[in-house]
């Protein structure tokens, strides 16, 4: 923190934190991003999880429940045998993929540097 700078502003639920809380799942940010690159921001359960390499059927689900309850997706059942379920992102969520695109953009012109880091003892990169 520099000198001058009001506490109040690095608060628990301060606007910074409350960002960075939506990339503390890998997956929020990545449903996100496949949801509006690959899929004009609506899909259906299945596809959204092919689409997904490596999510299991019960992380999709907690995290779009997740999402739903935060307002960025908003989940359509269509009455259909068997229902049919689509996610669609809201416009909170659209507003959220605008810096998801940022960082994703980033990393793809940075690969490099990234490939550069050690990876940490929980990653899966070899």
């Amino acid at each position: 923190m520099s000198p001058g700078t009001h506490d109040d502003e690095w608060r628990e639920d301060c606007a910074p934190r409350r960002v960075l809380e939506l990339f503390a799942t890998k997956w929020t940010s990545m449903v996100l991003h496949t949801l509006h690159a690959r899929h004009a921001g609506v899909a259906r359960t299945g596809v959204l999880q092919r689409s997904l390499p490596g999510i299991s059927k019960k992380m999709l689900t907690q995290t779009v429940r997740e999402m739903e309850a935060s307002g960025l997706l908003s989940r359509h059942v269509r009455s259909t045998i068997p229902p049919m379920v689509e996610y669609r992102l809201t416009v909170l969520g659209r507003r959220f993929v605008e810096p998801v695109e940022l960082l994703y953009a980033w990393g793809r012109d940075n690969a490099d540097a990234l490939d550069q880091l050690v990876p940490r003892p929980s990653s899966r990169r070899t």
